[in-house]
């Protein structure tokens, strides 16, 4: 008898409540205003809905320079430097912040301690745009540390007053060997008031742990920029998974892939929908994998309001 081919689907997995919150807010100024709505930057790192939402009519560029004046432009759940809000406001823009909350707590925390004169080592990854708008509140209290191997290039000005801050979609595990490393250089480094990792991403990554040691592949949906999405894979691996791909669309799994495979487990970045997770689950049911077990974790209730301009006007008692 040919043996039982299975999906384990992990849960928590897809939308997070900041990027939730992210894409609702271009869908309702687009309701609001109409066509065209600016969006600096992708609203989130997912090719499929930065490219719906241009369908409808967002217009996504790289700077505030590119927005006409006066118009409208959204900021993306990545977060902006005061740079940008101030080149926004010389051009008379009108600016919707879709910053995720979880973000903007971390920009309150680089200010607070800039504030009180620390040195503060930002761990993230160099060029992205969460790091550069975090770092861009305090530039010169914040430097980057890149990962554990970039510790050794760490210089601080007085060792008492030193704190760790980090992006919000980092692995949990390479994080706390960065800190590890870290705090071995400087026996003093200082812990964040509460945790910068995310819910989501952390939550999404234990999840995997949980499922990949009874998968030979892992497949993660999710874009090549998704830095949360690229960590899934990494963690799949770290934690028994032969093998782990990171596609946008089940079109792009290969079949060869599938070889040899009775269980394939299945996850999605924090920037995801739904549907193209159900897309590769209707892919692998082409290959006679027709059992889907769901591998849960954690429950996940949060959500954010949306930003003031677009919450409905309260009516009159």
């Amino acid at each position: 008898m040919a043996e039982s081919k299975r999906i384990l689907l992990a849960e928590p997995r897809g939308y997070c409540a900041g990027v939730d919150r992210a894409v609702e807010t271009v869908e309702r100024a687009l309701d609001k205003h109409g066509a065209p709505v600016y969006v600096r930057k992708e609203i989130v790192h997912n090719r499929h809905v930065v490219d719906t939402l241009a369908e409808r009519g967002a217009i996504f560029v790289g700077e505030t320079d590119e927005v006409p004046e006066g118009a409208i432009v959204v900021f993306s759940a990545h977060g902006v430097s005061p740079e940008v809000h101030r080149t926004a406001a010389a051009r008379s823009l009108k600016t919707i912040d879709a910053t995720c909350p979880l973000v903007t707590k971390v920009h309150q925390e680089a200010k607070r301690f800039a504030r009180d004169d620390y040195d503060i080592l930002l761990i993230g990854h160099e060029g992205h745009e969460e790091v550069e708008g975090t770092a861009g509140e305090a530039p010169e209290h914040i430097q980057l540390v890149d990962g554990p191997d970039s510790v050794d290039n760490v210089t601080v000005r007085d060792e008492s007053k030193v704190i760790w801050l980090s992006q919000t979609t980092l692995s949990v595990d390479e994080t706390m060997e960065t800190v590890r490393r870290l705090r071995e250089k400087f026996p003093e480094l200082n812990d964040p008031p509460s945790d910068d990792i995310c819910y989501a991403t952390q939550n999404r990554q234990v999840a995997v742990k949980a499922m990949a040691p009874r998968c030979e592949l892992v497949i993660v949906v999710g874009s090549k920029n998704s830095s949360n999405s690229v960590r899934l894979v990494e963690v799949a691996l770290q934690n028994g998974a032969a093998a782990s791909y990171l596609v946008d669309y089940a079109r792009e799994i290969d079949p060869s892939w599938l070889e040899g495979v009775s269980t394939v487990g299945i996850t999605s970045g924090a920037s995801v929908p739904e549907v193209l997770v159900r897309g590769v689950i209707d892919f692998l049911g082409d290959y006679g994998f027709a059992d889907v077990e769901t591998v849960t974790t954690a429950e996940e209730t949060l959500t954010f309001a949306l930003p003031r301009e677009l919450r409905p006007a309260r009516t009159a008692k």
